[in-house]
Formats: C-alpha cells, structure tokens, sequence
C-alpha cells in the first residue's frame, strides 16, 4: 500500500453500462428511474453533464459481447430483469457526450479475444481525436461462453487469454505509436500537401494477428488511449502492470482490496515501472441522503425494486456457477472454473471470514465479496470513502448505479462539496487529455517507462518492423 496516502485526492467514476440496469438489476422500474430510457441520446448526455457538474473524473462503461445465461441454463431471468441485456455499443454514446462537456473523460471496455486489432485501433484513434483526448480503453479479454458462440470461435480458458492479449497489444501499440511520426500530418495548404508519405510507416506483423497495413488515423493527442484494466486475478494482475495505467476492482473487504493494491503496485515494479503507475478503482454502491433516515428509505425502495432472481442469474455469469442449484441458506463455494476468478475469490477466500449465502446475493445490501457499500448521511459516506482510500491505498471509486439519475445527482449534490470542504476532493478539472488529469506530472503520451512508449519511432521493437 502506498504510504504517501495522507489527504490523497479521492477520483470517481460514475460507473454505467448501455443497458437498463448493471450491478443491482431491476432497478430500472423504480418510478423514479430514467433507466429504461439507455437507449435514448438524451439520457448519455445529461448523465454526462451531471457527471461534469459533479467534478467526477470519468464516466466509466462496462460491456459485454453475451449474455449471462448459466443460471438454470437459460437466459431468461436476466432478460427479464434487463441485467446488462439488452446491451448497445458504449462506443457510440462518446461523441455525444464529448460534445456535451468539456473536461470529463470516457473509459470505454473493449474486448481483446474478439475484436479485430487493426479496426479496434482506428475506432480508439478516432474517439481520441474527437474528445480531444479524454478517452480510455478497459482492455478486458471476455470470459462468457455465451460470448465465444456469437463469435463462432471456442471459448479460451483464463489465462491463455492474457496470453492472447499480450499479442494483440503487441499490434496496438505499433499501429498507434510506430505507424506515424510526429509531423507527418503536414497540413500545408501552400504546397498542397495534407501528409508527408516519407513519415508514415508501414506495420508487418505475423502470427495469431498478422497485419499489413498503415495505421489509418494521424496521430491523436494521446495517440495511445489512456488504459484500464479490470484483471485482479495473478495473471489479471501481471498483464496490468505492464500494460493499465488505472486498475479497476470490486472487493467489499478492506484487507483484501490492501492485498489486491499492493499486488497491483508490485507487478508495476516487476515491469519495470513505478509502483504508482497504475491508479486503482474500487467498485461502491452509495446511497446518500441529507439524514441517514433518508437514506435508508432509498435503500428500503432500492431493495423493494432490485430483482432477486436477476441478481443470481448475473452472479452466476460472472462466476461460471449456475446458484439456482443451491438453497436459500446454502454458502457459496469456490470452484475453479474460467470465468470472473477474482469475483469467486472475493466471496469466498478473500471476504474477511464472512460467509456469503445464497439469499445475500440476491438482495439489495452490502455483500460480503461484492463491491464496498455505504448507506448515510453526507458526513458518513465521506468517512467510509475517506476510510477506504486512507486505509487500502485505492485511489479512486467506480460509482455503482442505483436509482438514477438521483443516485449520482445526490452524490455530486452532497458528497463532493463536503469532500472538498475536507480538503479531499479537487474543486478544478486539470486541464489537459485523460492521462495529463490523472497523472499531472507527466504528458499526454505514454511514459517512458510503459511498455508502449517502446514502440515509437525512436526504433522498431524486436519482433516486427515499419516500412
């Protein structure tokens, strides 16, 4: 854990997916959610102006290419709950939301196992440029078997998976960093001139991601998006450090989560890196009112809504275990299986002697093994949000939703200004691209020490080469 924790500025997230409802499903029904409207445009860009109004650092998207359908071997109580189904493209919300707000940043989740490099490449370079470098990729390698039968491929088995991504980051990083030099966008009216050819380089690339080609985008402010990675598994862990510059987890025990920081910090140094390169999000579900009366009202309405059967249909995705096998009472046990590890791991080795049964999954409530939960008044929650962060070395929050758009106006409305009154929270966006306001010190490009910043134009990294 970092010692250097003393008034840390504390970083958000408003953590959202292109679906009617994500961590607590059902929630969308509540009368006083606007959740049913995720697939309105509108919806995007006033989540994104409360967001800004709130100083929140990023609006964070989660996504996935299946559907979870391991409970009772179906998909149908997720349906029916509209748990991270139906699902859009969190891509095509971004422009609009970029064009809403002028300093807060978009990370995006983007899947290594299915998407085709080279387009996933111009997509990212395209949104940098259009945000003006306020965007991110959360590089996850998808774990749905439901995901590999849409892709018409076999699923890969967990760790192989990082295995694969090492290789796709491999292409990433030579078509964003070594395809163009600095410059080579000319733009000279005069001569007519719009790119110098001499300054932009061929790719050539064998293997499982054989590639041929210029990248097609010039360079963008970041030309390397800002990367997340949401891995906390071991081999989760050694890919984000060498590859994330933000780590993103859900762990409700404070021990555990110091463990997880550390380990994030300690594969940073095994890379090569600084031990706090990598900046780390926990997941919190906060409900917050003027009075902890009130609060607890919300949280009464939010477990009077949130769905039951919805919440173990979306566990048992996650974790590859279909929990309609058990009983009410029954615990929850690890197995090794390829789904979400660190999820299993958190409910069962890692929950500070608690047991989870199957009942507290599915209610509305602070979960042994899930994400931190806080219900209260403004001065509670910002004692438990100060706890965490002074006491686990996380820097940041992964805003859960619940019922919204009131959970994150209250929040932004009560919890930031007595964060800031405690010296806790900026009261300024920095300016700059998404890297330059989470780490001030340092540009908008890669840092020397990241794997990344190996492939510029300085030389061609070992394994390929530019023409």
């Amino acid at each position: 854990m970092d010692s250097n924790v003393a008034n840390k500025e504390i970083l958000t997230n408003a953590f959202y997916m292109a679906t009617p409802s994500q961590s607590w499903t059902g929630l969308w029904a509540h009368p006083g959610s606007d959740a049913m409207s995720y697939n309105r445009l509108g919806f995007w860009t006033d989540l994104a102006r409360t967001a800004e109004r709130g100083l929140i650092d990023g609006i964070f998207l989660a996504d996935g290419l299946g559907i979870h359908d391991v409970y009772r071997g179906s998909p149908d109580a997720i349906m029916r709950a509209g748990g991270m189904f139906p699902v859009n493209d969190p891509m095509m919300m971004i422009p609009a939301m970029a064009a809403a707000t002028s300093d807060l940043c978009f990370g995006v989740t983007a899947n290594s196992s299915y998407e085709p490099p080279y387009l996933l490449a111009r997509r990212f370079s395209t949104l940098d440029h259009l945000t003006e470098g306020r965007v991110s990729w959360n590089v996850v390698t998808g774990f749905q078997p439901s995901a590999a039968r849409a892709m018409g491929v076999e699923p890969v088995r967990h760790d192989q998976r990082y295995d694969v991504a090492e290789e796709y980051m491999d292409l990433m990083y030579r078509l964003w960093e070594q395809s163009w030099e600095d410059g080579a966008a000319v733009r000279d009216r005069e001569r007519r001139v719009f790119t110098d050819p001499a300054r932009v380089h061929r790719i050539r690339t064998e293997g499982r991601y054989a590639c041929e080609a210029f990248h097609p985008c010039e360079p963008s402010p970041q030309r390397t998006p800002f990367i997340y990675s949401a891995g906390a598994s071991a081999r989760g862990m050694r890919f984000a450090g060498t590859h994330a510059e933000a780590a993103f987890m859900s762990v409700s025990d404070k021990g555990h989560a110091s463990r997880i920081v550390d380990g994030y910090r300690k594969a940073a140094v095994d890379a090569g890196r600084g031990a706090d390169s990598v900046k780390v999000f926990n997941a919190i579900t906060v409900v917050v009112a003027p009075t902890e009366a009130e609060a607890r009202d919300i949280e009464a309405q939010c477990r009077e809504f949130s769905d039951g059967e919805g919440n173990l249909a979306m566990l048992s995705g996650f974790i590859g275990q279909d929990l309609s096998k058990y009983g009410w009472d029954d615990p929850v046990e690890h197995v090794e299986s390829d789904a979400m590890q660190s999820v299993l791991d958190a409910m069962t080795r890692e929950n500070g002697g608690r047991t989870v049964r199957i009942r507290d999954i599915a209610s509305f409530s602070g979960l042994a093994g899930s994400e931190a939960y806080v219900v209260g008044s403004p001065s509670q929650v910002c004692d438990e949000l100060i706890s965490w962060v002074d006491g686990t070395g996380i820097d940041g929050f992964n805003l859960v939703r619940t019922i919204e758009p009131g959970g994150l106006r209250s929040f932004t409305e009560l919890v930031v200004p007595e964060l800031q009154d405690r010296g806790r929270y900026k009261t300024a966006y920095r300016p700059g691209t998404f890297r330059e306001k989470l780490f001030p010190d340092g540009g908008p490009h890669l840092p020397a020490d990241h794997i990344g910043s190996r492939y510029r134009r300085t030389g061609v990294a070992a394994g390929g080469s530019a023409s």
